[in-house]
């Protein structure tokens, strides 16, 4: 099954592909050949798909797949609807997430343990586990064991992660080798411009966390180095937990989202050294707005 937090950022995704292309009314939009463009699996485009075909833009044929209805000059990226609620706010969830950074969980735990303690089927617990083993906070072990991964849990490892992030992802956007990704780039705008403009308001916390967590990770990865990429990674994992935990403001949300279109800009028009200074601010500034909430 796909997730739903990942099914919105795809179908933003292939709108912004059948604008870039051109296409018509009537293309057919492979599901595969889709997937392997947003290196993804075949699930997430085809939950996409059937949105897009609830939205009136695509149609779906049995045994042929899915059909654009309308040109691309019609297609209005703008009005996307907000990610859907449910499994992002999956309480169990949440539960796991705070017992772990209030010390109740051990590092290592057994399913049993937590059906006890959470009085849930064996099948339930197993889809939140999954769920938590693929942000990278939890893995499995041989039987039906389970070790939490390390975590920040206090204000200074959470204020020194954010100084750790804005040298590295400054550094990284200087370094010679950085080549702006402008199919990146044009997916995080779309990602970006949906979320400031009303998906703050409904999007969940797991949502609006991986959108900029996304954005981020992509700046970095345009400096073609793996040991930077792979250490914003880490940090990001280490975060997570305590980022779910804080409170989310969502009306700076939209001010945020531009502080991310404004680097877009400056990257595109070649201010880099501009963009990374700018950069630098955004995260230490974001530093001093959650830190104080840790």
């Amino acid at each position: 099954m796909a997730r739903q937090s990942v099914s919105p950022q795809i179908t933003a995704n292939i709108l912004e592909f059948v604008k870039t292309n051109q296409m018509r009314a009537g293309d057919h939009l492979p599901c595969q050949m889709l997937a392997d463009t947003f290196r993804v699996s075949r699930a997430p485009v085809n939950t996409a798909l059937k949105k897009l075909e609830q939205m009136g833009i695509v149609r779906g044929e049995p045994n042929r797949g899915y059909f654009l209805k309308v040109d691309a000059a019609n297609v209005d990226t703008a009005k996307q609807e907000a990610p859907p609620q449910g499994e992002d706010e999956d309480p169990l969830y949440f539960r796991i997430a705070e017992d772990r950074l209030a010390g109740k969980l051990q590092e290592r735990v057994s399913e049993n343990e937590l059906i006890r303690l959470y009085d849930v089927a064996r099948t339930r617990l197993l889809k939140t586990l999954h769920r938590i083993a693929e942000e990278g906070w939890v893995e499995r072990l041989p039987g039906n064991g389970w070790s939490f991964r390390e975590t920040l849990t206090s204000r200074r490892s959470y204020e020194e992660g954010y100084v750790f992030r804005a040298v590295i992802e400054q550094q990284a956007m200087l370094l010679p080798s950085f080549v702006a990704d402008e199919a990146a780039f044009e997916k995080a705008r779309a990602v970006q411009t949906a979320l400031g403009e009303g998906g703050y308001e409904t999007w969940s916390r797991a949502e609006i966390f991986k959108a900029n967590n996304d954005f981020h990770e992509m700046l970095v990865a345009c400096s073609q180095n793996e040991f930077f990429l792979d250490s914003i990674k880490r940090i990001n994992r280490l975060r997570r937990l305590i980022e779910y935990r804080i409170t989310i403001d969502r009306s700076r949300l939209p001010r945020q989202s531009a502080e991310h279109l404004h680097i877009l800009d400056l990257l595109e028009a070649g201010r880099r050294t501009e963009a990374a200074a700018f950069l630098y601010t955004h995260i230490m500034g974001a530093s001093r707005i959650k830190a104080p909430q840790v």
